[in-house]
């Protein structure tokens, strides 16, 4: 039987309770995953919906050293002067391999922590990232398309792609698992497959 994987999911005060759910109960349930939930100081943190969420750790790199993959979760926060820093995190992970990815302005954090220098990535349109990180490293990697973008174990999302998301970690996260991943998309594909 393969070793369970751990992937942590980072929250912060106002989090986009829709960019997370189908990467978190897809990674239990159909890989066997462990999911654990962080937020910068260890407290409760609330969504965009008023969910609140009681997190099982804080982002210290050291707490997260079981790690093998973390999904930063948007938030408008993540574009204010009190975004977090959770850079030592996000190097800590990504410098073992893991799998470091970022969905709508969480993919700002990813920005921050230079790993987009040599990634190929996106976000919410290129205007928005550059308009928050200013001469990031890697800008000239960002690709202007609506899905999620994986480049080695980096991913990045627009906030519109839970979806893709979803399919483009796991995918990073357990490429031995194809035919699986395959059989995830075909089924939450034909929920447009008719058009509605």
């Amino acid at each position: 039987m393969p070793e369970q994987k751990t992937i942590g999911f980072l929250f912060i005060e106002g989090f986009a309770d829709w960019e997370y759910g189908m990467l978190a109960a897809s990674a239990v349930e159909w890989f066997g995953a462990r999911a654990m939930s962080l937020t910068p100081d260890g407290k409760q943190v609330t969504g965009i919906s008023g969910f609140r969420l009681i997190p099982d750790r804080s982002t210290g790199a050291s707490e997260n050293a079981d790690l093998d993959a973390i999904a930063i979760i948007g938030s408008d926060q993540w574009t204010s002067k009190a975004q977090p820093d959770v850079g030592n995190l996000l190097a800590a992970i990504a410098s073992r391999g893991g799998v470091v990815g970022g969905i709508c302005a969480g993919t700002l954090a990813l920005a921050r922590a230079g790993l987009f220098e040599k990634a190929k990535h996106t976000s919410n349109g290129r205007e928005r990232i550059k308009g928050h990180e200013t001469g990031y490293a890697g800008a000239e990697n960002y690709q202007d398309v609506p899905h999620a973008v994986a480049d080695g174990k980096i991913v990045s999302a627009p906030g519109s792609a839970p979806g893709t998301f979803a399919l483009a970690f796991l995918k990073t996260l357990y490429p031995e698992r194809g035919s699986d991943l395959a059989r995830m998309r075909t089924l939450f594909a034909k929920e447009y497959a008719e058009g509605s």
